[in-house]
């Protein structure tokens, strides 16, 4: 693998790290400001609700999180790599 291709890859995983990062800071401050407001508003009688959305968000955040750190790149491949093993069943 060239070192020109070995920087592209690299720099993509670090931007896919970044990303997720970007998406937890969110995730925690928009949750912390839905608590803050949820609890403000108790007295109406809505009751709690902000779980529904941190629950739900905490799925979409837990999906970017496996995806970026557990899967990295398993699910994508490497198209080339792909390309050649598909060659190689094929001429068998």
């Amino acid at each position: 693998m060239s070192e020109e291709s070995l920087y592209r890859r690299a720099e993509k995983r670090a931007d896919e790290k970044i990303a997720f990062y970007k998406h937890l800071f969110s995730f925690i401050g928009v949750n912390l400001m839905l608590i803050i407001l949820n609890f403000l508003t108790l007295g109406n009688g809505d009751g709690w609700w902000f779980y529904w959305i941190t629950i739900f968000w905490a799925i979409g955040l837990l999906v970017h999180f496996l995806k970026v750190f557990v899967l990295n790149g398993k699910l994508d491949g490497n198209r080339d790599e792909m390309i050649e093993k598909e060659m190689e069943k094929l001429r068998k």
